[in-house]
């Protein structure tokens, strides 16, 4: 179970604001990850954590498909 936090930061001019370290690390929240912001009709806020992750199929072999025709493939599928 995480552990309750609570912090406070203030909002910049151009609606900025800083994740505090604390809820960063509790959250795994790296360079690059998004939130996605949700407000309820109830005025409820919730912040959901989309973490984007580069090179997570560097280790991956490419696989050899052979090699592919797109005139073909086009009139035998209608693939535009």
């Amino acid at each position: 179970m995480t552990p309750e936090i609570e912090e406070e930061t203030t909002v910049s001019a151009r609606g900025g604001v800083t994740i505090p370290s604390l809820v960063r690390d509790q959250l795994g929240i790296e360079e690059g990850d998004k939130l996605r912001w949700h407000l309820d009709d109830d005025g409820d806020l919730q912040i959901e954590v989309v973490h984007q992750r580069e090179g997570v199929f560097d280790d991956v072999e490419p696989i050899d498909m052979g090699e592919t025709n797109a005139v073909d493939a086009k009139e035998e599928f209608g693939i535009e």
